[in-house]
């Protein structure tokens, strides 16, 4: 199958267990829980989105004919930003990757040494190809992967489904609450804090990307 990308950078992790990491990031463009157009943002499932994954026009994107290509794809993108060194990893985004990550892209890539990464809603299932599984979930869906490596829930949020306690017993390694990024910051930070103070089981994410200025 043919893949779109919307764009392809090397960074360092921002979020969670793996931040401070270098790391190639791949965002598919195309999502399942909104369209990415403004005008359809208050019917979506999630909208508090902050990400453009709308065609193919960003730095590193384009379309790629099949698993071995966006692989040769990522590794250059690696090999022209690093040194070499260290463990090579990849994270694919959204959108939501899920819509297009397959194990043929897994395959390619560990076949070029990557440890694959997924960040994805949760509402489908994740190639078994993967490596390391961050399952963040958002209202008005259904979350089908309930286990991995790390659950990141945005918060505070009103609705139901999405309320920490939820979670708390799921089969993944790490829990963290990232304060929602929208007006009143400050306040939803603290929010946040308090609840992982009160439930020691979650632990605080910050954007720290956002706060250095990486992309």
């Amino acid at each position: 199958m043919a893949y779109k990308v919307k764009e392809t950078y090397y960074t360092l992790q921002g979020e969670g267990a793996q931040t401070g990491r270098a790391a190639v990031f791949c965002r598919f463009a195309g999502c399942n829980l909104w369209s990415g157009r403004e005008q359809d943002r208050a019917k979506a499932a999630c909208t508090f989105c902050d990400t453009d994954f709308v065609g193919l026009d960003g730095p590193g994107g384009g379309r790629f004919a099949d698993g071995g290509a966006l692989a040769d794809h990522i590794l250059g993108v690696w090999a022209a930003a690093g040194d070499g060194s260290g463990r090579r990893y990849v994270v694919f985004t959204g959108g939501e990757p899920t819509l297009q990550l397959d194990d043929a892209v897994c395959d390619a890539l560990h076949a070029r040494g990557f440890e694959v990464a997924i960040e994805t809603n949760g509402t489908r299932p994740v190639p078994a190809g993967v490596d390391w599984i961050c399952v963040s979930p958002k209202p008005r869906s259904t979350v089908v992967q309930t286990r991995g490596d790390e659950l990141k829930l945005v918060y505070p949020q009103p609705e139901p489904e999405v309320q920490p306690a939820r979670f708390a017993g799921w089969a993944f390694d790490h829990f963290f609450l990232q304060p929602l990024d929208a007006p009143g910051a400050a306040q939803h930070t603290a929010a946040a804090a308090e609840y992982c103070r009160r439930h020691p089981r979650w632990r605080l994410s910050l954007q720290t990307h956002k706060l250095i200025g990486l992309p």
